[in-house]
């Protein structure tokens, strides 16, 4: 194309799930439902680990941050699309999709850091408990949180930084409820061939080096499990980890499947539904996961709703008190 047909996009249109506009209120029911458990399931696990000191576990800490990462995650792309409904608009400025852009990896590529650290977590105490509380220390768990986050940074700009290379073709739609880095680039005028080379690069790197680490890890974990005489015993040591190889299983084979769908097949528009299961879904049933396979959790849980309801009751009795007094007082 010829350089002076080229130009700098100003915005975007965002052409959503779909374009009947009979369907809106209820993509906007379902999305905003979605989007309200999953931030209250994830905050009530971060709650339930700060208030309950047994669960003060390199584990735990790990999965308060991908708690908080999936409300993050999640609040990057729902709130644009359910406002877009709202006000019956689908144009994102090309300031805001970078902003957009730049969150949604960061916070993706954190989620697979987390899994990818607790995954260590679980090989540490599965296969050197005797070591445990001397590896997984509060500096490397720390050192660990540091790294996921600089690297996720690093990452997430230079996908930026890529894209604002770019020159774009006027009229731009994605046929998407969110401005994902493939569909970006590929409606870019100019020449992508180092964007590609970099969202393959950081893919591979990024992507099968982790998934690699947590199916090693799990293996040597089974082969210890193996290992141990009692079927109680290799229940409970099962159980610790069960949690977290649902909630990998959910987030590769999620994120896998909508990768393998969107090189199959080119309707962009199926792409885009089945994009839904890995950046709404899988965040909303990560809490579900883990309260319900997690005794720890559940009784945290528990305790945290008694001692609300004493609190409300406490309440509700001191407002009795002052209306009696109050009544008392005018009958004076």
């Amino acid at each position: 194309m010829e350089t002076e047909n080229q130009t700098y996009v100003l915005e975007f249109a965002l052409l959503g799930l779909s374009e009947d506009t009979e369907v809106q209120p209820l993509l906007f029911g379902l999305f905003l439902a979605m989007y309200l458990v999953t931030f209250i399931g994830n905050l009530l696990i971060i709650l339930a680990i700060i208030t309950d000191s047994r669960l003060h576990t390199p584990m735990y800490f790990f999965l308060s941050n991908l708690s908080f990462t999936d409300i993050c995650f999640t609040s990057t792309t729902v709130p644009k699309m359910l406002l877009n409904i709202q006000i019956g608009s689908k144009i994102i400025t090309f300031e805001n999709c970078l902003i957009q852009l730049y969150f949604f990896i960061l916070f993706a590529q954190l989620d697979n850091c987390f899994l990818t650290a607790m995954a260590y977590d679980r090989f540490v105490a599965i296969c050197h408990p005797l070591h445990y509380t001397v590896i997984m220390n509060p500096q490397i768990c720390g050192l660990l949180l540091l790294t996921s986050l600089i690297l996720s940074v690093f990452i997430s700009l230079l996908h930026v930084l890529m894209v604002l290379r770019l020159s774009f073709c006027t009229e731009l739609e994605i046929p998407h409820f969110f401005c994902e880095l493939n569909q970006v680039v590929q409606f870019a005028c100019s020449d992508t061939f180092l964007n590609d080379l970099v969202i393959y690069f950081a893919s591979g790197l990024l992507g099968v080096i982790p998934l690699t680490g947590i199916l090693f890890s799990y293996y040597k974990n089974i082969s210890s499990i193996l290992r141990i005489s009692t079927t109680e015993g290799k229940y409970k040591t099962f159980s610790t980890c069960g949690s977290h190889l649902s909630v990998v299983t959910l987030f590769y084979g999620t994120g896998l499947g909508v990768y393998i769908s969107s090189a199959v097949s080119q309707n962009s528009r199926a792409n885009a539904i089945a994009s839904v299961m890995y950046t709404v879904v899988t965040p909303m049933l990560n809490p579900f996961i883990y309260s319900l396979r997690n005794k720890d959790i559940k009784q945290t849980f528990k305790k945290m709703r008694i001692t609300l309801s004493i609190k409300l009751y406490f309440v509700s009795s001191l407002q009795k008190c002052s209306r009696l007094r109050g009544q008392t007082l005018d009958t004076l």
